[in-house]
C-alpha cells in the first residue's frame, strides 16, 4: 500500500492514510526520511512491531524488534559486536562456506537450472549454524537438513500466524499473550540455544563464534544506559539497567539467525539473478574476481573482498531494485510532533512509512530506475544518500550491515569464480513477487538460474 500511495502521489511530501482506525503518514521526501532516522530520532525512536508496549513475546525481545529502553539497553551492550576486528575475526567460516558452495555448484551445473535462491540460502544457513551456533548444520550438503528446514519454518508465513498476526493488530490488549512465532519454532530455537550454551558451560571458548560474543557481554555483568522514556524530577534521564540473561541472549540468537541468513541469500541471489540477465556486467565482475583473486592465492579471504568495487556496485545495484526489506516504519514517541518542513503535527504512536522500493526505483532519482546498472554508483558517496538506503540510516540502521555485505559478495563471488549464471526457459527478469514471504522479498517460483562451469584460461 505505501508503495502504491508514493507512487499515486508525486508531487506530496508526505501521504496520509487510515490503517483500520489508526492513521499512518507515508513519508516521499528525502529530508524528511533524514529527520526520522537521523535528526529528529529521539522522536521516532520505536519500530512499531509489537501490538503491546509492556507484554513482549520471548524471542521478540531482540535488537531488531524491541523499542524504547529495551532496544537501547541491547544496543548499547551490542555495538561492538560486529566491529572490523570481529567481522575479520569470523570470515575463516565464511571462506570454508564458499569453498563447499563452489562444491554444492558442481553437484547441479548438469540441472536444467536451479534455484539460486535455495543455493545461497543453504551457503547463509550454514555460516550462520557454524559462526552463529559453533555447530556444523549441514545445510550445504543436505537441503533438508534439521536447520535449513527451521530457517525455512521463520519466514514462512502459515495460516496460524496470519490469524494471530491480524488479532493481535485489532485487538491489541485482549490478545497481547497470543504469540506471533509458533509454539514449536520457540520450542525449537531455545531447545537449540540451551544445548550450545550446556555444551560450553556457558562459557566463552574461544571460538570467535556470535554464541562465544554473547557469553563474553554477558560477563561483563548488567547493562546501564539512560532513559528513553523515562525521566527524573528534575527532568534528567533515569538511569535504567538489564541483566542479559539467557532468554534475552536466545532472542538475539534468533534474530541473528534469521535475519543474517535470510537477507544475505536474499541479496546475493537477487546479485546473480541480474547478473544472469546482464552478461556484459557478470563479464567485468569475474573479470573483477579473477584479477583480485589471482594477488590472493585464488583464495576468497576478507582483503579480497573488499577489494572487489565493482562486485561491491553490483551488490548494492541488485539491492536498489531489492531491497532486503521493502519499507521501514517507525512510530513516533512524542507527543504532538511537528515536521517542520512542512508544518504538519502527528499525534503519539502515528506510524510512518518509508518506502525504500518506491525511493530506490524513483526516476527523480535514479536514471532508467528500472534498469540494472552498477556503474550508476561511480564512488561510494552514491551508495549513501537518504533516497538509497538498503540497510536503513541512523541508530537503529541494520547493525550488522557490514557482515551480511561481505557474506553475500563472498557467496557471490564463490559462484562467479568457476561457474557462469544464465536464465533458463523458465526465469523471469521480473519475477513475481510471494505475498506470503515476510521480512524479506520472495519469489512465486524461486530464482531459477542455468550454471555453467566457466573456460578458465590457465
Amino acid at each position: 500500500m505505501a508503495t502504491e500511495l508514493y507512487r499515486k502521489y508525486p508531487e506530496e511530501r508526505v501521504v496520509g492514510f487510515f490503517r483500520g482506525t489508526s492513521p499512518e503518514l507515508v513519508i516521499r521526501d528525502p529530508d524528511l526520511v533524514k529527520r526520522i532516522l537521523v535528526t529528529d530520532f529521539q522522536h521516532f525512536y520505536a519500530r512499531g512491531f509489537n501490538t503491546h508496549k509492556t507484554v513482549i513475546e520471548p524471542l521478540m525481545k531482540n535488537l531488531f524488534f524491541a523499542d524504547g529502553d529495551l532496544w537501547r539497553l541491547i544496543r548499547q551492550r551490542f555495538g561492538s559486536a560486529f566491529s572490523t576486528g570481529k567481522i575479520k575475526a569470523m570470515f575463516p567460516f565464511i571462506t570454508a562456506r564458499a569453498e563447499k558452495l563452489q562444491l554444492l555448484a558442481e553437484e547441479v551445473v548438469d540441472l536444467e537450472y536451479y534455484d539460486i535462491r535455495e543455493l545461497m540460502a543453504r551457503y547463509t544457513t550454514d555460516f550462520i549454524g557454524a559462526c552463529g551456533f559453533g555447530i556444523n548444520m549441514d545445510s550445504l550438503n543436505n537441503e533438508n537438513s534439521e536447520f535449513r528446514r527451521l530457517g525455512k519454518r521463520i519466514f514462512h508465513r502459515t495460516p496460524r500466524d496470519a490469524v494471530a498476526a491480524a488479532l493481535k493488530f485489532i485487538f491489541p490488549e485482549l490478545c497481547k499473550n497470543i504469540h506471533f512465532l509458533a509454539p514449536e519454532l520457540e520450542q525449537s530455537v531455545s531447545g537449540l540455544v540451551q544445548q550450545v550454551l550446556q555444551a560450553r558451560n556457558y562459557t566463552p571458548c574461544g571460538n570467535n563464534d556470535f554464541i562465544d560474543l554473547l557469553l563474553e557481554l554477558k560477563e561483563k555483568g548488567n547493562i546501564s544506559v539512560e532513559s528513553l522514556e523515562h525521566k527524573e524530577k528534575n527532568g534528567e534521564a533515569k538511569l535504567v539497567e538489564l541483566k542479559l540473561d539467557d532468554l534475552l541472549l536466545t532472542a538475539q540468537i534468533f534474530v541473528f539467525f534469521g535475519a543474517g541468513f535470510e537477507t544475505s541469500s536474499t541479496t546475493s541471489s537477487f546479485t546473480l539473478h541480474q547478473l544472469a540477465f546482464n552478461s556484459d556486467h557478470q563479464k567485468k565482475v569475474q573479470e573483477e574476481i579473477d584479477r583480485v583473486l589471482l594477488k590472493h592465492n585464488n583464495k576468497i579471504t576478507y582483503e579480497s573482498i573488499n577489494e572487489m568495487h565493482y562486485l561491491e556496485k553490483a551488490f548494492y545495484e541488485a539491492m536498489r531494485l531489492y531491497p532486503s526489506v521493502g519499507f521501514l516504519m517507525r512510530k513516533c514517541t512524542t507527543q504532538n510532533y511537528t515536521f517542520p518542513e512542512i508544518g504538519l503535527t502527528i499525534d503519539e504512536d502515528v506510524k510512518v512509512i518509508i518506502p525504500l522500493q518506491a525511493f530506490h526505483r524513483d526516476e527523480k532519482y535514479f536514471y532508467e530506475p528500472n534498469v540494472y546498472n552498477p556503474d550508476r554508483f561511480t564512488c561510494a558517496q552514491d551508495m549513501k544518500t537518504n533516497y538509497f538506503l538498503p540497510f536503513g540510516e541512523g541508530p537503529r540502521a541494520c547493525i550488522a550491515a557490514r557482515l551480511g555485505r561481505v557474506l553475500a559478495m563472498a557467496g557471490v563471488a564463490a559462484v562467479l569464480q568457476k561457474f557462469n549464471v544464465e536464465p533458463c526457459e523458465i526465469s523471469k527478469l521480473e519475477p513475481i513477487p510471494d505475498p506470503m514471504a515476510v521480512v524479506s522479498e520472495g519469489f512465486i517460483g524461486g530464482l531459477p538460474l542455468k550454471l555453467r562451469r566457466r573456460e578458465l584460461v590457465p
